[in-house]
């Protein structure tokens, strides 16, 4: 009985494409057409597949790819700013880091500032200042546009923004801003007046605020100190402790807050009010 031939297979040629008959155990041939050398039994490389068909929409998760670059957008987007001189508006872009005023030529810085050691010179920016934790400000005059404060300040911060206190201590410097947050996780007491637009107590705060608009205090938030603003809210879960006017109050920016021992309160308290001594009989 005739032993059956061995099983032969089509391969191909890797260099000029040709296609031949070869013994499924063969190690290696040569092309009979171009005359190179190569293993038929050698897997073919995959063909990389097509990452997007023509006919077949795909599907983009736009909102986790606009969270996860959303700072990118944001720095890149166009925003206006104010001239430090004449107060002339402006549109720039994201990315610039300074711009000329068009109205009065002067200078302005776009830069971000991070703060992680001690720093005490000068900043005026309209872009934004993060004093770390292990950051301590003290120079006597930064102006920014919003600022993160998580460390130490002593010096004057000027916000025409917002700025965010994620802080546990004691504040002596003076701050000023638009709108101020006090993060949840905060405890902080300012010893000069807080000038401020609005403000939102979501942790501790002691001191005393001036606002020009409102003052929310959220659950779980507490003010102590006294307060002027037009109005006041408060949440339920929320305290607040201390004189409340609502109004304007004429304080002077920065001014250090009186010192008041209970026995003078007390004393004060009890101290009968002046009379205006009285007009004289008529003849």
């Amino acid at each position: 009985m005739a032993k059956p031939a061995p099983a032969k297979v089509s391969v191909d040629c890797p260099h000029c494409g040709f296609k031949q008959l070869e013994y499924v155990a063969a190690k290696s041939t040569m092309c009979r057409q171009c005359g190179s050398s190569y293993a038929p039994s050698a897997p073919k490389p995959e063909a990389k597949p097509k990452l997007f068909a023509k006919s077949e929409p795909v599907a983009v998760d736009t909102a986790s790819l606009f969270g996860k670059f959303e700072g990118l957008w944001t720095r890149k987007s166009n925003f206006a700013v104010e001239c430090f001189e004449c107060k002339a508006k402006q549109e720039v872009t994201g990315t610039a880091s300074s711009t000329i005023c068009p109205a009065c030529s002067a200078h302005i810085d776009l830069q971000d500032y991070k703060i992680t050691t001690s720093f005490s010179r000068t900043i005026r920016t309209q872009g934004t200042v993060h004093l770390t934790a292990k950051g301590d400000l003290s120079s006597s005059s930064v102006v920014c546009r919003s600022a993160l404060i998580e460390g130490k300040l002593r010096g004057n911060l000027q916000c025409s923004d917002s700025a965010t206190i994620n802080f546990n201590g004691k504040i002596p410097g003076r701050l000023t801003a638009h709108h101020v947050v006090i993060e949840r996780k905060a405890d902080v007491q300012f010893f000069r007046r807080l000038r401020v637009g609005n403000i939102e107590i979501r942790g501790r705060m002691t001191g005393e605020i001036v606002a020009e608009s409102e003052v929310a205090i959220e659950k779980g938030g507490s003010l102590d100190g006294d307060v002027t603003a037009r109005s006041i809210s408060v949440e339920k879960g929320g305290l607040f402790s201390g004189p409340l006017i609502i109004g304007q109050g004429a304080l002077t920016q920065g001014e250090l807050l009186p010192i008041v021992v209970p026995s003078a309160l007390a004393a004060k308290s009890e101290t009968p009010p002046m009379c205006a001594p009285p007009l004289p009989a008529a003849p």
